[in-house]
């Protein structure tokens, strides 16, 4: 590992929290836009949940060979080329005119989405082990800080009547010149030892991180639900308009940044098995307090427990992952996110599927039982971040 200065590490990490921002805003733009596309295209919900399968599918496919691609080529160059390629992406996104037209182009869109988180969080893993303290929390803040503005951006151009098609592309060039100037502050961590030929693109997750999986996987069917169906809900079940649904997603995206802002303090004050039991009792409480009172008030606080419940559920599992030994930090954060993002794409499909055939409200009760398990799926936490070195 190179030597890095002071300034250097704190220009390094200012890189990668405007790379979590970008993730984050540039998912939260699509997110809040669903409802709308959903509408143009005239798809039922269980149409809706088939075609956000196919993001599930190029997530997963992606994750698949982020350890090995980031391995060969730097984690920088990734995250880069994520970044550019996921806002490339988005921009057609708004104006598919078929459901199979839109399924495609999210399978690209996923696939690009989780290039650059994997690569982005071993940039961050990179950082903490520099710093020697927990950071990670402070990342992933930036990520729903991104998300909340994300919304919001959303909210503010289905009020102003801009279709999705002239929102994507002004994100799009948005977040591109962004990416642009903060590239080459992010550090070629690599370059000390080289790229890694030996390490296979294709890989399984290591059993190893398994137990570290399914906390991500728990959590994730919480963020998922929220990301795909929190603006639908408001919508379809409390009767909404367009702008006041988006702020479903936000009231999720602000109050996990808040508890994002002050989750590495919390690492370092409290056993992380215990926060991670905390955040699903609360997050469960969360979407349970939503199913029982379908009002915007009780529900947008509902969602917004959810936030603040899962908040530092992913950093910390991301940050025990980076850091198992005998284990590239690539790859062991794509093996964690390969089994969390399963929860997290593949668990909206299956809600989408479950309220085709029962209700929204009935199907989000998955949400409430898989958040709860935490409790138990917590003692996979056995080390703090900072002690997995």
């Amino acid at each position: 590992m190179i030597r890095i200065k002071r300034h250097s590490t704190k220009t390094w990490r200012w890189a990668v929290l405007t790379m979590f921002f970008i993730n984050g805003a540039i998912m939260a733009n699509w997110v809040s836009r669903i409802p709308q596309i959903q509408a143009n295209l005239a798809m039922s919900e269980g149409a809706l949940g088939l075609v956000l399968l196919w993001l599930a599918v190029g997530v997963l496919l992606a994750l698949s060979v982020a350890g090995g691609v980031i391995a060969r080529f730097g984690s920088r160059t990734i995250t880069v080329a994520g970044a550019l390629l996921l806002a490339a992406t988005l921009l057609p996104l708004g104006i598919m005119p078929h459901p199979l037209a839109l399924s495609i182009n999210l399978l690209f869109f996923g696939g690009a989405m989780s290039l650059m988180d994997v690569a982005m969080n071993a940039q961050g893993v990179d950082v903490e082990r520099t710093l020697r303290r927990p950071v990670m929390s402070s990342f992933h803040a930036a990520f729903s800080i991104g998300g909340f503005v994300g919304a919001v951006m959303g909210g503010v151009m289905a009020s102003l009547g801009i279709g999705p098609g002239g929102h994507f592309l002004i994100t799009a060039i948005c977040f591109s010149l962004i990416t642009l100037l903060a590239a080459p502050a992010l550090h070629p961590t690599e370059a000390a030892d080289g790229p890694d030929q030996s390490e296979p693109v294709f890989r399984l997750p290591d059993r190893v991180i398994w137990p570290l999986g399914a906390v991500a996987f728990c959590a994730a069917i919480g963020e998922g639900a929220m990301a795909d169906w929190s603006g639908v809900y408001l919508k379809t079940v409390v009767g909404t308009g367009a702008a006041t649904a988006a702020l479903g997603f936000a009231a999720f995206s602000l109050t996990m940044t808040g508890g994002r802002l002050i989750g590495d303090y919390l690492t370092t004050r409290f056993i992380p098995a215990q926060l991670v039991r905390v955040g699903g009792v609360i997050a469960s409480s969360g979407v349970l307090l939503a199913i029982l009172l379908p009002q915007v008030g009780p529900v947008l606080l509902g969602f917004g427990a959810v936030g603040a419940g899962l908040s530092i559920v992913v950093p910390l599992a991301f940050s025990v992952a980076g850091n198992v030994p005998g284990i590239q930090s690539g790859a062991g954060i794509a093996g964690v996110a390969t089994i969390g993002y399963a929860g997290f794409l593949a668990g909206p499909p299956i809600i989408g599927l479950l309220a085709e055939i029962t209700s929204l409200r009935a199907a989000l009760i998955v949400v409430v039982i898989l958040t709860g398990s935490l409790i138990y799926t917590a003692q996979a936490m056995q080390l703090k971040p900072s002690q997995a070195n």
